[in-house]
């Protein structure tokens, strides 16, 4: 069966562009051109992915993203925007858009980006029994796709969990933004690594206690991020202290 991707955009050339473009890439594809009609068209057309224009009547691309994460829709969403300004952006991404295009844009590059996301969501190879990753007071579980602190669920977008798992695998390994993209986005061309600097933002919202003096996800300078356990590095820290302290009293 052919991949469904419902088109919001008010602009007749853009949706007329994107209707031809995905069509002849062999997608299922259906328009609609006011952000009110978005929700009946998710009911009646079930689409794979969704792409939607930031600025529309009715509904603007912020508040439909936020009423269907409100909802517990996992629809994938790649926003599209006029708007130059990174906190524009931003909006989108903060509100469960997975990613976004900034106009004018490539077709082709944009049906790269779809494939990348339904490749991720539609991945169906036989996977090793899940195991529940333990991070400091962190649990993750990849089989229930949910993440506890302190016994206590929390609230990630689809994207926020898979960028935490990922970490969590390479935990104490120093991941350049581009090995993010690739592996989490599934980006193997040159993307735009801002889109990582965001959902690590927010990650830290959600996960640290201070996310201006973060104890689980840290920046490596010139690098990318990489995330580590408190505990244990707590424990060492107090091994190597309490290892000196002995050393210093049997010398005196």
């Amino acid at each position: 069966m052919k991949n469904r991707i419902l088109v919001v955009d008010d602009e007749p050339s853009i949706a007329m562009l994107l209707d031809y473009n995905l069509k002849l890439a062999d997608f299922d594809v259906r328009c609609v051109h006011d952000g009110g009609a978005v929700l009946e068209s998710i009911r009646s057309f079930r689409p794979d992915l969704l792409v939607l224009d930031l600025m529309l009547p009715t509904m603007d691309g912020v508040q439909i993203c936020r009423k269907l994460r409100s909802e517990g829709s996992r629809i994938p969403i790649i926003m599209l925007t006029a708007m130059q300004e990174v906190s524009d952006r931003i909006a989108g991404l903060d509100h469960g858009a997975d990613d976004y295009m900034i106009k004018p844009f490539s077709p082709q590059e944009l049906i790269s980006r779809i494939r990348a996301v339904l490749r991720r969501v539609g991945a169906s190879a036989p996977q090793p029994p899940a195991t529940d990753i333990h991070l400091g007071d962190i649990c993750i579980s990849s089989e229930r796709r949910e993440v506890t602190l302190n016994g206590k669920l929390i609230d990630l977008t689809p994207k926020e969990f898979e960028l935490l798992l990922y970490l969590c695998q390479h935990q104490g390994r120093a991941l350049s933004r581009q090995q993010l993209l690739q592996n989490v986005w599934d980006y193997h061309f040159l993307g735009d690594t801002r889109i990582v600097d965001v959902h690590i933002s927010h990650l830290r919202d959600k996960i640290e206690a201070d996310p201006r003096t973060p104890r689980y996800i840290q920046t490596v300078r010139s690098v990318g991020y990489k995330i580590t356990d408190p505990l244990t590095v707590h424990g060492q820290r107090k091994s190597v202290s309490s290892a000196l302290r002995l050393n210093w009293e049997e010398s005196s």
